[in-house]
């Protein structure tokens, strides 16, 4: 059995209850992008059952679609990829990474500087793009690192690839993870590394996350455990500190993520295959540019199309998403959403619905349960509902 879990990172599906609590009342990333963009063309989507799910511009509600279809409910404190794909794999956290909307304390900051022998500079929530034309001129003449974060849990460090080699600036970032544990335990220290020259600056694909360990026994973990392979995506394995995972595949965009599931399922195989497609979110709900979220989501579109084709009868593929980020809204930041569930496959019973899951563990539990080993504390199994 193999199983293909892709995450559409910040593709959510409208606000969930507790939205206000985040700041994200009448966020919903696919309905205002679809909008925007005067209707979608998802053909493979619309198929498996999405227009069911949220009644979106170009996309028609099927009467039979040829998958299984249901909506996930973050559990868990907080709207950040790290607690969004930890939940997916079983842990649900009480309590949200801290955040820091006045910037991280000085103190930290100078430790940390003496350590990796570079000042600092802005230490304030930002746009990512927007901090680099604001502190990349005086970076490069000073040589001090832009640390910035966001409303989610993250100590982002900038620098310009020929003032800081990249080698330099993940070494930092793992100077910076080491020191952010207890009360500073943030989900998430990422490098992002930008070139070009002032006005002019843009950020690279070398971006490298560096997350937490998790902080208990993950459904890979019990895949490993009983010698079943585990081959990661995208940031997957960042987003796990590489725990649970027998093969980390990194990619840098959408299209290199989606012909690597190509490949991979063009090839025997077997356990679980997880990937994440980050352009979404990276690309265009941090920048506002539901343009753009649009033509990526009917990109890949094609693209899920063609693995679905070379599923064998052994195998599936779920589709989901780690929380939203609409583009449409005046925040740059993620957004507390549902996301979709979509499961296709030789084997997996049509027109199935799934209903609202309670949780993302539910993916978690789920594939505990096909391939037989310990279940996560928490989610409950759907895979009855899927055999054919």
């Amino acid at each position: 059995m193999r199983i293909f879990l892709v995450v559409l990172d910040g593709v959510g599906m409208g606000e969930m209850p507790d939205a206000d609590q985040y700041g994200d009342r009448g966020s919903n990333t696919l309905l205002h992008v679809a909008e925007h963009a005067g209707g979608l063309r998802l053909p493979v989507l619309e198929s498996l059952g999405l227009g069911s799910l949220l009644r979106l511009p170009g996309v028609r509600a099927l009467a039979e679609p040829a998958a299984a279809r249901g909506r996930m409910t973050e559990c868990s404190a907080g709207k950040d990829s790290t607690t969004g794909h930890w939940e997916m794999m079983g842990i649900v956290l009480e309590h949200a990474f801290p955040t820091y909307p006045n910037g991280y304390p000085h103190e930290l900051l100078e430790r940390w500087c003496e350590r990796v022998g570079r000042g600092w500079l802005a230490n304030v929530p930002a746009s990512g793009t927007e901090i680099i034309q604001r502190f990349g001129e005086e970076h490069q003449k000073t040589g001090r690192y832009i640390v910035y974060t966001s409303a989610d849990s993250v100590f982002q460090i900038a620098a310009h690839e020929t003032t800081a080699p990249l080698d330099e600036l993940y070494a930092a970032c793992r100077t910076a993870r080491e020191m952010l544990t207890g009360e500073h335990a943030v989900g998430r220290v990422i490098a992002r590394p930008f070139t070009g020259s002032p006005g002019a600056y843009q950020r690279t694909a070398n971006r490298r996350d560096f997350s937490l360990q998790p902080t208990e026994p993950t459904v890979m973990d019990r895949m490993l455990e009983r010698g079943l392979r585990v081959t990661t995506v995208g940031k997957v394995d960042d987003l796990f500190a590489g725990q649970g995972v027998s093969d980390g595949i990194h990619t840098k965009s959408n299209d290199e993520g989606q012909a690597v599931l190509l490949d991979l399922a063009g090839r025997p195989g077997e356990g679980l295959v997880f990937a994440n497609l980050v352009d979404f979110d990276t690309l265009y709900g941090h920048r506002n540019d539901p343009k753009g979220f649009a033509q990526a989501l009917e990109r890949c579109d094609d693209g899920l199309g063609q693995l679905i084709a070379r599923l064998r009868d052994d195998e599936m593929v779920l589709i989901t998403a780690d929380h939203g980020n609409d583009p449409t809204t005046p925040s740059t930041d993620h957004s507390r959403e549902y996301t979709p569930l979509l499961v296709a496959g030789p084997r997996v019973r049509r027109g199935t619905d799934l209903g609202t899951r309670t949780t993302f563990a539910d993916l978690g539990a789920t594939i505990a349960d096909v391939f037989g080993v310990t279940a996560p504390r928490f989610g409950t199994s759907f895979l009855k509902e899927l055999r054919a």
